[in-house]
C-alpha cells in the first residue's frame, strides 16, 4: 500500500514540476505570527518548499511525510530538522505538542476517514492558542489528481469548519494563493 497517496511513485516528477513559490507568501505571513523558536509541525512537508519560509521565520520545525524520496530531499535541505517518514493519519507527531501545524496540499489527498483522523490528531497536538493552517477547496468535491491519477476529495468549507469547531477551533478562511489554493486558518481554544 502506498502510504504517500501516489506521491512516492511520482516524487521526482513532483519535485521537478512543483512551482517553487506557490504557498510561500501565505505560509510566510502565517509563520511570522509566531515568536521565534515556536514549534511548528509540517504535515506533508515534501521536499521543503513551504518549510523554507518557516525556517527563515526562525521557527523550530518538525516535518512528517509518507514519501521516503520526498523526505530524503527534505532532510538534505534541512539536516537539522527532526523528521518522521509516516502518513499523517498514522504519525505519532513526535509525541509532543506544538504552537502550530501546517498542511499545505495534503488534507484533500486523503480519504474522508483519514482527513477526520488527521484533524483530530492536529487538535490533540496543538497547545491552547495553537494555530493550524491547511489547504483544501472551498467546495465539497472530488477530482482526479493530475500527477498521481488518484481521487482527491474536499469535504467543503461547511464540513471543515463544522469539524474544526467541534474540535475546539475558531476558524476563518478565504485566502487564495497564486496557484488558486484555498487556505483555512484555525486557532485552538
Amino acid at each position: 500500500m502506498d502510504r504517500a497517496n501516489g506521491y512516492e511513485e511520482h516524487a521526482d516528477t513532483f519535485m521537478r514540476s512543483r512551482h517553487p513559490h506557490i504557498g510561500q507568501k501565505i505560509a510566510d505571513e502565517w509563520g511570522r505570527g509566531f515568536t521565534p523558536g515556536a514549534t511548528v509541525l509540517e504535515l506533508g512537508c515534501g521536499d521543503g518548499v513551504v518549510s523554507q519560509v518557516l525556517v527563515d521565520a526562525g521557527l523550530t520545525l518538525y516535518g512528517v511525510d509518507a514519501s521516503p524520496t520526498l523526505l530524503r530531499a527534505f532532510r538534505e535541505r534541512f539536516p537539522g530538522v527532526e523528521t518522521e517518514c509516516a502518513a499523517a493519519e498514522e504519525s505519532t507527531y513526535f509525541n509532543r505538542t506544538f504552537d502550530g501545524v501546517v498542511a499545505v496540499g495534503l488534507i484533500f489527498l486523503l480519504p474522508e476517514s483519514a482527513q477526520r483522523i488527521v484533524l483530530t490528531k492536529v487538535a490533540n497536538a496543538l497547545k491552547a492558542g495553537g494555530r493550524f493552517l491547511f489547504t483544501a477547496p472551498r467546495e465539497a468535491c472530488t477530482w482526479v489528481d493530475v500527477l498521481t491519477k488518484r481521487e482527491s476529495r474536499s469535504l467543503g468549507v461547511e464540513e471543515y469548519e463544522g469539524l474544526l469547531h467541534g474540535l475546539g477551533f475558531e476558524v476563518s478562511s478565504g485566502r487564495v494563493d497564486e496557484g488558486e489554493n484555498h487556505y483555512f486558518f484555525a486557532v485552538k481554544g
